[in-house]
């Protein structure tokens, strides 16, 4: 009995450990790494090089239940609620109605191409129809990538919260037919209120359970190192216990993290830091089992039609859907296509997946083999193609500075951070530039020894400063404290080519560069002008033209208001559209089709004169 435990430990600590090395090779060769994960399963599974056993799947679905509540848990707890308010109802459609889409558009190829009835083929389409979380983030935000803001936090809030959605979708169609509802006329009332009960339960439960959680780890006074535990146990609690009350535990898990994250929490930092190598434990874990659980000898006859449904998803049904959802919100067309490709299925898809096969469904493990040949190519595809459609549609940021050293050090029972920077020699602070009133260094180290802050003079290169800050403003000390950036990332073409202050006066733009301005935004700021022409929180990057100039947002201050603009003498190529008559917007359609009739109008037959 030991020595069988003792192998069954280091067959579990071996995968885990070999997943994680690997991530070496995958930075490297530029693999996404939760595809990688995928593929040391499959060669650690029965048919690969290990031969490890595993069908059980009601297992496989518990621990993949598990691990998605967690990485849930953590995505709400990084999602700013700044971020949350500015994609809010663009997210939110996506992650609802463009469930509804995808799986209608996917549902129909299906039918045709693999024989299913029209039952089964809506399954299949609410299996696949939701971006995965853990895929999106980990491209997202440690792949490297400086989106615009934007397009990032509608990715990152649709991909946290679009998960309950085709959860509910394939639990009720599994239910249909596994005869839980009877095929009538009642059945969608029946549908319809278990969407209310699931989305009404699980986010009151979400928003008590986020309260909790704070009140914990705020007033029970937990040793430091039990907090975090503390933490991501009572999330579990609330996980459990929302499916307990009908309601969805997965929806209830992210608005828990959601609340918590952005609540004045004791420890933050530390809950950070321990959510996240938990998160990728659970990324491991699950990807791990999901790919033990396949059986790659058995997907040859199903490789033509998961490839069809595949295309079809990525290139039709996923386009589709977004380009509908973000039609009101005023998504420039190459924002809404990269939101389009960034539609990478995963672990979650494979885990609904293993739903047919938990409720008994005959030809279950069909939807299994199918949706796992569908992730695969998803991962490969859009996973690999990520960072260059990023950079072919202008959504990638250029860094303004370079890199930063800091240390950050929590203050217990404190809403201020203490943050240490080393100074560099080419930083704003050692070129003279004078630090904010609010963060007057603490402690200055030089040349190992302590100064206080007003023995010190002025800061010199090779200084370790120590500040006092809050969180929200520790980005601001950053541009302060960083290097320059590279001249290859300072992209002038796409900051403009001068600075203005974001006070100016419309009208002195107007004298200045002979603008045609409306006489009621003569006395707006420029900041003020450029929100309003936006109609959604800046972001930095946001553009719009002005006659023949283009005002920009370089930077934002640390409570999100512009602290520069830029000034494009001509306007630039940025926004400009790549892929053409795609995503068009209202307008643009309309005058496509007035053009169109203008065209076609035959001239005017003008009768000969006669002499």
């Amino acid at each position: 009995m030991i020595e069988s435990m003792n192998v069954a430990i280091l067959i579990v600590a071996g995968l885990v450990s070999l997943s994680i090395f690997s991530s070496l090779l995958s930075t490297r060769i530029g693999a996404p790494l939760l595809l990688v994960f995928l593929t040391v399963g499959l060669l650690a599974g029965e048919d690969g090089l290990g031969h490890l056993r595993f069908d059980d799947a009601r297992a496989a679905y518990l621990i993949g239940s598990v691990a998605l509540a967690v990485i849930l848990f953590d995505s709400g707890f990084h999602t700013g609620i700044k971020a949350f308010r500015a994609a809010a109802f663009p997210a939110l459609t996506l992650a609802s109605l463009g469930v509804l889409i995808t799986t209608t558009v996917v549902a129909i190829p299906t039918h045709y191409l693999l024989g299913m009835g029209w039952v089964e083929s809506a399954l299949l389409g609410s299996i696949v129809s939701s971006t995965d979380a853990a895929a999106v983030f980990f491209l997202l935000r440690v792949g490297g990538l400086n989106l615009r803001d934007r397009v990032r936090s509608t990715l990152e809030v649709e991909s946290g919260s679009n998960d309950p959605m085709a959860i509910f979708l394939t639990l009720s169609l599994v239910g249909l037919l596994a005869g839980h509802h009877a095929v009538s006329g009642w059945a969608g009332l029946t549908i319809l209120s278990e969407f209310a009960t699931q989305f009404g339960v699980g986010a009151l439960a979400g928003m008590a359970g986020g309260g909790m959680i704070v009140f914990a780890v705020n007033r029970m006074g937990f040793e430091r190192g039990l907090q975090p535990l503390a933490a991501i146990s009572l999330a579990m609690v609330v996980f459990a216990a929302t499916g307990v009350m009908q309601g969805s535990g997965f929806l209830a898990v992210y608005i828990a993290g959601l609340i918590a994250g952005n609540a004045r929490i004791s420890a933050p930092e530390t809950m950070r830091r321990f959510q996240e190598g938990l998160t990728w434990l659970a990324q491991i874990v699950m990807f791990l089992t999901l790919g033990l659980l396949a059986t790659p000898s058995q997907f040859a006859p199903y490789i033509p039609g998961a490839l069809a449904v595949a295309v079809v998803l990525m290139f039709i049904a996923r386009p589709l859907a977004v380009w509908l959802c973000l039609l009101p919100f005023g998504f420039k067309r190459n924002d809404t296509s990269f939101i389009a490709w960034v539609g990478l299925r995963g672990s979650v898809s494979v885990l609904l997946s293993i739903v047919p096969m938990v409720a008994g469904l005959s030809h279950g493990r069909d939807y299994f083999i199918v949706t796992f040949l569908v992730v695969l190519v998803s991962l490969a595809l859009q996973g690999w193609t990520i960072a260059p459609v990023a950079r072919f549609l202008g959504q990638v940021v250029p860094r303004r500075i370079g890199p930063v050293e800091r240390m950050e050090l929590e203050v217990p029972g404190a809403r201020h951070e203490l943050v240490g920077y080393r100074v560099v020699a080419d930083s704003m602070v050692a070129r003279g530039q004078r630090l904010p009133r609010w963060a007057e260094p603490s402690l200055v180290v030089r040349d190992g020894r302590s100064f206080g802050a007003f023995a010190v003079g002025a800061l010199r290169p090779g200084d370790t400063a120590y500040l006092f800050a809050r969180p929200e403003r520790v980005p601001h000390l950053d541009r302060m404290f960083a290097s320059a950036a590279p001249a290859a990332e300072a992209d002038h073409r796409f900051f403009g080519d001068f600075g203005l202050a974001p006070t100016i006066q419309m009208k002195e733009l107007a004298v200045s560069y002979g603008l045609d301005i409306p006489p009621e935004a003569q006395n707006q700021t420029a900041s003020e002008w450029l929100i309003r022409q936006l109609g959604h929180t800046p972001g930095v990057g946001d553009r719009v033209a002005l006659g023949d100039v283009e005002l920009i947002v370089r930077s934002l201050d640390w409570d999100d208001t512009i602290a520069e603009i830029g000034l494009a003498v001509e306007p630039t190529a940025v926004d400009r559209p790549r892929l053409p008559l795609l995503f068009q917007s209202p307008a643009e359609m309309i005058g496509m089709v007035r053009r169109l009739f203008r065209g076609r109008a035959k001239p005017p037959v003008i009768p000969p004169t006669v002499e």
